[in-house]
């Protein structure tokens, strides 16, 4: 047996057998799956001496145990394998929590949330790097944290003896991590403590893992408790509830204006600026305007005010912070405008992936807008969806395993304009039609489901969207 075991072939899990490997364990990877593109990463794997066991649970039944168990991810905390491996007494962490142990002595941005993570970990690692900092984004997006720890560790080496490694492309030392944290790292991380935690949005979701509302909560406060300094949305109708009883020192947001700003400190808009007020006492401050965001919707300014929240927290320059936010692009599978065909445009909403998401999608396009919405369900309440459908949508396109079960709550409140279509190909071309036939501006893909029916991840799901679009608009030139 292994001196340390990780479960889960993604890119989270080769990042952490690779830091492993190098910080000299006995390290092997396993996979219950096994597919065309895992035998080819457990080829490449092999080659670096870390072996990969595919369609394999591990087995503690031996008495020869590993001394440590990571896990990706994507892998449930409370799998079988797992509970055994804890009543064993086996060290069993996620890969966030490796990485955190690597890299503690740098200061961290921990971003979590149900839907908003992404855009605000984007945009606060553009507006970190823009001041000059080396903050790479990671986590959910860009980086496994266990790639960042192993840069950083071959950085140090490569400082020790320069002539080791002379073609290296590493970069400079990491100034600061700015982590975008699912509830799945966080339930794993037992020790991970950011300098500045974000907390985004709280609704319903992955409730089939977590089973209660209340434990996915505090599994989300855990992070944030851990977290020197505390930024929440305060426009979220459900932090906004627990507000002051449950987090009294943190930094409120609003884009309502200062009225609404729960504390005493944060960040709030007013008169089409973000304004900061750090303290009872202190002069509230214009920061950034809020038009230089090029991206839509009021989301998207909660996003802003929090990204700029954790930026002024750690010390950067407004002048830095301007540059960033008009310079930013936005972020792909996420209301990404794709091309405009005869005057309508295409979005893709792919990341989209739950009801609120998926509400807050169409709530930011112009209507009327032809819905394509679908995938893998997940629980959750779907009726401020459904209402935001009957308000926007001319009509709706249904693909995936949750098609038959979306046209039956369509028709319950009585929607009827909508086709099941099974496949994304025949959505785009046959959306392309009706938004010409009802005279719509915007072909929204905004699924509210995950991807895992039709496409491994909502990327890729994203992607084939977007191709199809491009080939749809070069077909009709």
């Amino acid at each position: 047996m292994p001196e340390a075991i990780v479960i889960g072939l993604g890119k989270s899990g080769v990042a952490a057998a690779r830091l492993l490997k190098q910080e000299g364990w006995e390290v092997e990877l396993s996979d219950s799956s096994t597919s065309p593109n895992l035998l080819e990463q457990q080829q490449e794997l092999a080659n670096e001496q870390i072996p990969v066991k595919l369609g394999h649970t591990p087995n503690l039944e031996s008495t020869d145990l590993p001394k440590l168990i990571v896990v990706s991810p994507g892998v449930p905390w409370d799998i079988a394998i797992l509970v055994k491996a804890r009543e064993l007494g086996i060290e069993t962490i996620g890969e966030m929590e490796l990485a955190w142990r690597h890299l503690q002595n740098i200061p961290w941005v921990a971003i979590t949330g149900t839907n908003g993570k992404t855009t605000t970990t984007a945009l606060t690692a553009a507006i970190f790097q823009a001041a000059g900092f080396n903050a790479p984004a990671c986590g959910n997006i860009g980086y496994a944290a266990c790639e960042v720890a192993l840069n950083q560790k071959q950085i140090k080496a490569n400082e020790q003896n320069p002539i080791q490694n002379p073609k290296s492309k590493i970069q400079n030392s990491v100034d600061w991590v700015i982590g975008e944290l699912s509830s799945y790292q966080i339930e794993s991380s037992v020790t991970l403590a950011p300098r500045i935690g974000i907390w985004t949005t709280f609704t319903p979701d992955h409730l089939a893992r977590h089973k209660t509302l209340e434990n996915y909560y505090n599994i989300k406060a855990k992070l944030l408790n851990n977290s020197q300094l505390q930024i929440f949305n305060g426009d979220d109708v459900y932090l906004n509830k627990v507000g002051l009883n449950h987090w009294p020192n943190a930094y409120w947001t609003s884009v309502k204006g200062a009225d609404f700003l729960i504390s005493e400190k944060g960040f709030y808009i007013e008169n089409g600026w973000v304004i900061e007020k750090l303290s009872a006492t202190s002069t509230p401050q214009q920061i950034v305007e809020v038009s230089a965001l090029k991206m839509v919707g009021e989301h998207n300014q909660q996003n802003l005010l929090m990204s700029v929240g954790a930026a002024r927290l750690a010390g950067i320059e407004i002048a830095a912070i301007c540059r960033a936010v008009s310079e930013f692009p936005g972020v792909p599978h996420r209301l990404e405008h794709i091309c405009t065909w005869s005057g309508i445009d295409f979005i893709n909403d792919s990341k989209a992936t739950n009801y609120d998401a998926a509400e807050v999608g169409l709530a930011s396009v112009k209507s009327p807008a032809i819905l394509i919405a679908g995938g893998e369900a997940k629980a959750g309440d779907d009726t401020a969806w459904l209402n935001k459908i009957q308000d926007k949508a001319a009509a709706v396109l249904l693909i995936g395993n949750a098609a038959n079960a979306f046209a039956q709550r369509l028709q319950a409140v009585g929607y009827s304009n909508f086709e099941i279509v099974e496949t994304m190909d025949k959505a785009v071309s046959k959306s392309a039609e009706l938004a010409k036939q009802y005279q719509a501006s915007v072909v929204l893909l905004s699924p509210a489901c995950a991807s895992f029916d039709q496409y491994p991840n909502f990327e890729v799901r994203g992607e084939h969207f977007r191709e199809l679009c491009l080939q749809w608009q070069a077909k009709m030139k």
